[in-house]
């Protein structure tokens, strides 16, 4: 499953440079930068209400025998979760208290004690954007552990987040470069390739492993 994902993501990405190489402008390019940072920053907080969604939604179609086992290990993804999108929050505060901790500095201060003062001050910052960096992709390719709860919740996490991810695109840069039709294959390949390949993952887990959405 792996191995299939990670092939479909290396097409997605090759199909999306080789329609803006062939088709798009140098507005185009200038624009994917900054659609790409705007995507960076909503997508944590996008993935955490798809989600917590997905997670209710899926506690309401349960059968009652299975709810209290399903509780119970609720806390750990939210655990998970709780974590992550601490950092995140953690990441504008700190960066606010380091640049006013370095400003009440001083002119003319030692080197050596504005080397210290410089480290302590932006230390935890960069700590937590490494963290940040190394935890975005486990955290939201396993759906913030949610497999504890439901092995099929991080593949349903994914299908619903993929559409939503492509309906906010859309309105935001509406479609892809190139003539209409090429551009309207282009903009649902890419989520329907994903939920394809999240529903294949879910049938391998309810034909080799009995896992049933209810059960």
């Amino acid at each position: 499953m792996l191995r299939v994902q990670r092939v479909r993501a290396w097409l997605a990405l090759a199909m999306s440079g080789l329609l803006l190489a062939v088709f798009g402008g140098w507005d185009d390019l200038a624009e994917a930068p900054g659609q790409f940072l705007l995507r960076l920053l909503y997508a944590p907080w996008l993935a955490l209400l798809t989600a917590a969604v997905v997670v209710a939604l899926l506690f309401c179609a349960a059968r009652p025998g299975t709810w209290q086992t399903m509780r119970t290990r609720l806390w750990p993804a939210g655990r998970s979760a709780l974590w992550y999108f601490g950092a995140w929050t953690m990441v504008p505060l700190l960066f606010t208290a380091a640049a006013e901790g370095m400003g009440l500095l001083p002119s003319g201060v030692n080197v050596l004690l504005w080397a210290s003062v410089m480290f302590v001050c932006w230390a935890p910052f960069w700590w937590v954007v490494f963290f940040l960096c190394f935890a975005s992709g486990p955290a939201l390719r396993h759906a913030f552990n949610l497999s504890a709860l439901h092995a099929a919740l991080p593949a349903l996490v994914t299908s619903v987040l993929v559409w939503v991810f492509a309906v906010l695109g859309l309105s935001a840069g509406g479609l892809p470069p190139g003539p209409v039709p090429l551009a309207v294959c282009a903009f649902l390949g890419g989520p329907v390739s994903v939920t394809a390949v999240a529903w294949w993952e879910i049938q391998r887990l309810r034909l080799r492993h009995g896992v049933r959405l209810r059960g």
